[in-house]
């Protein structure tokens, strides 16, 4: 074999991973500045919603305490000044639901823009950080962004997803993927989404990060970042929310997309929207790839730090203020 086409045949696929996994700007560094006192607030809230949702197992099989965490969500919606929306649907003789507001744009053909998080817990585990958190944080986001009513550059719709967690996950009784079919079918132009999925674990210690191959071989092996992730057709809303993100928040952050079949890139809610042709990225702590309690009984409120989740949310909700079709 020549020599050029050994050079192709390893260099192309090198190539291509670091297409993929490129995103502009530079991560922040250094020690996080101290909390402001609105951050600190959020924090305390965080935790609130977190204990209030999120503090025993809830699910299909645990359903009475389903209930306690939807009807706990549409409760702070609803003292927020939002109107509850309520998708319900059956899956196995049980009636479940979707919830969502909506921050309705300046004009009435803007393109919509959703954030979303499942609220269930897998099995028998509390589930706080998965995902208890992503719930808090699209709480404290609905609550950060409610001055934009009818002022914002897009449709915002806050969606809480009910059974993102086995054995609905990427099948027919997903209630994301109810949610993402019923939407683009209505004919609403939906032009990105972002799932919120466990925000809540962080580590400064070297070697707490891991990641699927090859991609331990691209980024830092401790723990202290959140990562905006997606699917290789999602690349430019990956680029675009990280350039963003880093452009407003004093938080250090990763990004990229790479195909489906690399482990853990479709596990959250945003795969369901990308069925159907939406950009969609996860926003996330790497779950499993960091957070030894994922999918456990010892998945507690105790386990998550608010005050970095705070700041996660604060630079979420400057981005998306600032975010334009």
């Amino acid at each position: 074999m020549a020599i050029g086409a050994i050079l192709f045949l390893f260099g192309a696929p090198i190539g291509v991973l670091l297409w993929l996994t490129a995103v502009p700007g530079i991560s922040f560094a250094g020690p996080l500045p101290p909390l402001t006192l609105a951050e600190a607030q959020t924090a305390q809230r965080l935790r609130d919603h977190v204990v209030a949702i999120a503090s025993i197992p809830h699910n299909i099989t645990h359903p009475a305490a389903l209930e306690r965490s939807a009807r706990t969500i549409e409760r702070e919606l609803v003292g927020l000044g939002y109107a509850v929306r309520r998708q319900a649907f059956s899956v196995d003789r049980h009636i479940v639901r979707n919830l969502d507001v909506t921050i309705e744009p300046a004009r009435a053909d803007a393109p919509t823009l959703v954030i979303g998080a499942h609220y269930d817990s897998a099995y028998d585990a509390p589930g706080a950080n998965d995902n208890g958190t992503g719930a808090a944080a699209v709480l404290e986001l609905a609550r950060a962004l409610r001055d934009l009513r009818g002022k914002a550059a897009m449709r915002i719709r806050l969606a809480l997803f009910v059974n993102e967690e086995p054995p609905y996950f990427q099948n027919p009784g997903m209630g994301s993927l109810v949610y993402a079919q019923h939407l683009v079918a209505s004919g609403e132009k939906v032009a990105a989404m972002f799932s919120l999925e466990t925000l809540g674990y962080y580590s400064d210690q070297p070697g707490s990060q891991r990641y699927p191959a090859p991609l331990n071989l691209l980024y830092p092996d401790t723990g202290n970042f959140v990562a905006f992730v997606g699917m290789t057709g999602s690349r430019p809303l990956v680029r675009k929310s990280v350039a963003l993100f880093r452009a407003l928040a004093r938080f250090p952050s990763q990004g990229g997309s790479a195909p489906g079949w690399v482990s853990g890139i479709d596990w959250s809610d945003h795969w369901s929207f990308a069925q159907f042709g939406v950009p969609a990225v996860m926003v996330t702590d790497t779950a499993p790839f960091r957070y030894g309690y994922y999918h456990t009984r010892q998945d507690t409120p105790d386990r998550v730090d608010y005050t970095r989740l705070a700041r996660v949310v604060s630079g979420l909700a400057a981005m998306i203020r600032d975010w334009r079709p």
